[in-house]
This record gives C-alpha cells, structure tokens and sequence, in this order.
C-alpha cells in the first residue's frame, strides 16, 4: 500500500454564515490573531508527514494563493531592516510543501470539490482536510489516521463525540466497536435529529481516503441544487469494502460559526507567551461588569 503524501484541502465554500466579510475575504483566511485558519490545517498536513497538498478553491479566493506565495516586495523590506525573525515567519508558511490549486467553478457541495481531486490524486491513498476545524494534539490527527491506516489499509474518518444539542449539525456513524479508537463503520447519517441519531459520533473533517472513493462520488446521485454529498460517497464506499471511524480525542477548534470562530481566538491568546497574562486579566475585568 502506497505512502500517504497528498492531502486535498477543500476551499471553495461561500463562507455565507461570516457575510459581509466573506463577500470580499475568503473564509478560510479569517485571522487566529496572526495567521489565517487555513495555515494551521496546511500545518497539519506538513506535521503528518504530508508534502503534496492540492486546494480546492474558487472564485475570489486569490487570496489563500498569494498567502503561500513568495512576497518579493514585503521580503525585499525586511531583508533591508536585517528582520530575520519575519523572514523566518514568511519562510515557514510557503517553503515546506508543494501547493497545487484547482478552482470548482461551481459549489456543488463537498463530494464535488473531492471528486475535481481526482487527476492529481491518481491511484494513491490520500487525505481530506477541511478548513473549518482547527484539530491539535501532540499527534496531528492526520497522522493519527495515517498510523491506523497502516494497520486497516481501508478508509478511515475521524469522529468526535459531539454534544446533545450539535448532532444534527453533524454527519453522526453508526458503527462497531473495534478497540478505543477504531470502528468498524456500518452507516453515517447526514444531519439526523437526536432521536434518529445512530450514536453521538460526529465526523469533525478530516479523512483518509482510498482512490476508490472517486468511483464512488462519480456514482452518487447530486441532492438539492446539484449538490454532490461526500457522506453519500462514504456510504457507497461501505457496499465495497470496509471503513472505519477514528475516536480522535484531541482538541478540535470549530471555527465554521461564529461563536466557535471567538472561542478559538480567545483559546490562542490565551496559550500566547507574549500576550496570554494580558488577555487573561483583561477577560477577568469583563467579567466582573
């Protein structure tokens, strides 16, 4: 079974719930203080071992290209103040990876924007990472499925428990228990109400995926305005052969809302060396009016 070195990243969403802003600013280059969402889920995939990332993107998302890009201008000015500490920071965010890009020229949903993957994945395993969660733990968690791939050579979702009252905001599985992090996967439902939900597992976007997961999409009748749901793949995929669900126990950032989105900027200023002690006595003060 081949290694596991490109990951897809899909980003061609609307980012219609973070209107106005995203009408002007891709969404997946909102800011965690210093850095946009999506440096952190490309940081992951280069942590996990990962050197081939393609970026699924879309109209008015120049701007995750020109992030990872070289900055002659602002490069040129450092250089002249002697800042190596900046140039290092620039250095890191474009010169670890190869970065490829396709646009989906239209949104017709997640399963499509994996399916335009398919060329530049060929016949190799490979990993899907979405930019709306930030995951964190001493073992990325994209290596975590990596490592559990070696032992299944299957399919492999990474789940979460999820709270009571998010359920039907998530794709919940239905599942048996192989040992404390694997299930062997016998359904995942879209978005179920808490009385059909199958268990309180929720896929939290990050997977691993064989190449016959492209048979699969190219097979799945589209849904309401066309779209192509990964989720209907996935349960194509489970009449051919085995798919697991990964129990990931680390520590996710939701940042697809927009209480998650403070929450995880609060979370990082927090952990901050330089401003964590400031933040944390100014939340104090709010507190108390």
């Amino acid at each position: 079974m081949s290694e596991i070195t490109k990951a897809v990243i899909p980003a061609a969403g609307l980012g219609t719930r973070f209107l106005p802003i995203t009408k002007s600013m891709p969404k997946e280059m909102l800011p965690i203080i210093d850095r946009p969402v999506i440096h952190y889920v490309v940081e992951e995939a280069l942590l996990s071992g990962i050197d081939d990332i393609l970026i699924i993107s879309g109209r008015k998302k120049r701007a995750i290209e020109d992030y990872f890009d070289h900055s002659p201008e602002l490069e040129s000015h450092l250089k002249s103040k002697n800042d190596a500490d900046k140039l290092k920071l620039l250095e890191d965010v474009y010169s670890h990876c190869s970065i490829h890009y396709i646009r989906q020229k239209e949104p017709h949903g997640l399963g499509d924007a994996v399916q335009i993957a398919k060329k530049h994945i060929g016949n190799e395993p490979f990993a899907v990472l979405l930019g709306d969660d930030i995951l964190q733990d001493t073992i990325p968690c994209t290596l975590q499925l990596i490592n559990a791939f070696k032992k299944t050579h299957s399919s492999i979702i990474a789940v979460q428990e999820t709270p009571k009252e998010k359920i039907s905001s998530y794709g919940i599985i239905k599942g048996q228990k192989i040992d404390e992090s694997l299930h062997l996967l016998e359904d995942i439902v879209e978005k179920p109400s808490v009385q059909d939900a199958p268990s309180n597992l929720g896929a939290i976007g990050r997977y691993l995926f064989t190449p016959e997961i492209f048979d699969c999409l190219h097979d799945v009748v589209p849904g309401i305005g066309g779209e192509i749901q990964l989720t209907d793949a996935v349960k194509l995929l489970l009449k051919k052969q085995h798919v697991y669900a990964y129990n990931y126990l680390g520590k996710r950032f939701d940042t697809g809302d927009k209480l998650g989105y403070i929450e995880t900027i609060i979370d990082f200023g927090l952990r901050d060396e330089q401003m964590g002690d400031q933040l944390r006595e100014y939340l104090k003060l709010v507190m108390k009016q």
